[in-house]
């Protein structure tokens, strides 16, 4: 399985639903509270190449960009394949 990493605030909606799609497909991800923790944000601005909104998603270290993102990986049926490792 892939590595999934999330980078997400507390009162973040998008974080909630992104959060709860990843679950539905029992996908294991850490995550990575920028408001608790805020050298995470640092850390997510440095990844991202200066993205600032939440969620960031990352799958094996490449950023996917946000919920959206991977709504649309899953509607498109990319996202299992994305996910599966060989």
């Amino acid at each position: 399985m892939a590595k999934v990493e999330i980078y997400t605030s507390p009162m973040c909606g998008y974080c909630r639903r992104a959060k709860r799609l990843l679950k539905s497909k029992d996908i294991d991800f850490e995550e990575y509270n920028i408001i608790y923790d805020v050298s995470r944000m640092a850390e997510m601005l440095e990844r991202t190449g200066g993205k600032h909104t939440v969620p960031q998603i990352f799958v094996d270290a490449v950023n996917i960009g946000g919920y959206a993102e991977l709504r649309a990986l899953d509607t498109e049926k990319k996202l299992d394949e994305m996910l599966a490792k060989i």
